[in-house]
């Protein structure tokens, strides 16, 4: 996890994108409960086929799990929401939760190295394809944090 892109195609390379990618671009709220990583994994994988990029389907749909997960872990029960969207040339799926503000740095950075140890399995797959991950906290008064997923075609 570092926060580049990594693996991404040359710009210069052809490449054949179904012309309903580039029009998905979604955001869902989410409840917060367990059963959200479920729901979340459905919705990844009806949309991916639906805009024909159903060969992210297995990666995307694992993915958008283990951030769903990671997400209600560490703000049980709490409403998040998930973004999807396909823009240049690669999928992004994005879950911002309400984690509390931390009131040091040190307890902050604590905070992220717990859930990025959390994530071992999405960083296996993201990885595998080319693809990043990461996670940073969101920069309000109130807190929260983004995690995300990029995985290029």
């Amino acid at each position: 996890m570092t926060g580049t892109l990594r693996g991404l195609r040359s710009v210069h390379e052809p490449r054949r994108i179904p012309p309903e990618a580039e029009k998905l671009n979604y955001s869902i709220r989410l409840p917060g409960g367990g059963y959200c990583a479920g729901t979340a994994r459905s919705v990844v994988r009806s949309l991916l086929t639906r805009h024909g990029l159903a060969d992210l389907c297995d990666t995307a749909t694992l993915a958008a799990s283990e951030l769903v997960a990671c997400a209600h872990r560490f703000t049980p029960d709490k409403e998040m929401m998930l973004k999807i969207r396909w823009q240049f040339d690669a999928l992004r799926i994005v879950v911002y939760d309400q984690h509390p503000a931390h009131s040091s740095p040190e307890e902050s950075e604590e905070c992220r190295r717990r859930r990025s140890r959390g994530m071992w399995l999405l960083a296996a797959a993201v990885e595998a394809c080319g693809g990043d991950w990461g996670l940073t906290p969101v920069l309000t008064s109130m807190g929260g944090t983004k995690s995300w997923a990029l995985l290029p075609r």
